[in-house]
């Protein structure tokens, strides 16, 4: 998850600066990563059943699954994401990449050092439902 922190661009020539919580950039790489074709979810297993709450309760997290590091110019971002079977793990993870860099670059306004992309799992239509069931037997 983001940390906290703020990074503020150089003053510019109209006397101001723009400031951009770490967060926020976080949620841009989110909604970016979310959007690519192939994406089930992101985050790990953990982030996956927090974020299920979460949304229950009518809140979601853009940012679940991203970790970003912000400099005076640059940022790293580490995304964790579960794909969709049967696609293509290493082209959803490059449309992924692709997608969160123009993210980054257009809506941010800051250069990319690296996006790390991490598939943590993989989704299979039906496994939902068989667990359901056996969670049913079980009670």
């Amino acid at each position: 998850m983001a940390e906290n922190t703020t990074t503020a661009t150089p003053t510019t020539k109209d006397g101001g600066s723009t400031v951009i919580v770490d967060a926020v950039v976080a949620k841009v790489a989110g909604i970016a990563a979310a959007e690519v074709p192939g994406v089930h979810a992101l985050g790990g297993g953990a982030a996956r059943v927090i974020g299920n709450i979460r949304q229950a309760v009518g809140a979601k997290d853009h940012a679940q699954g991203v970790s970003v590091e912000v400099g005076e110019t640059e940022v790293a971002a580490d995304i964790a994401i579960q794909v969709d079977y049967p696609e293509q793990l290493q082209r959803v993870a490059s449309n992924v990449r692709a997608a969160v860099h123009q993210a980054i670059t257009e809506l941010v306004g800051m250069k990319v050092a690296e996006i790390n992309v991490t598939v943590v799992d993989v989704f299979i239509p039906g496994d939902d439902d068989e667990d359901e069931v056996e969670d049913a037997r079980v009670n």
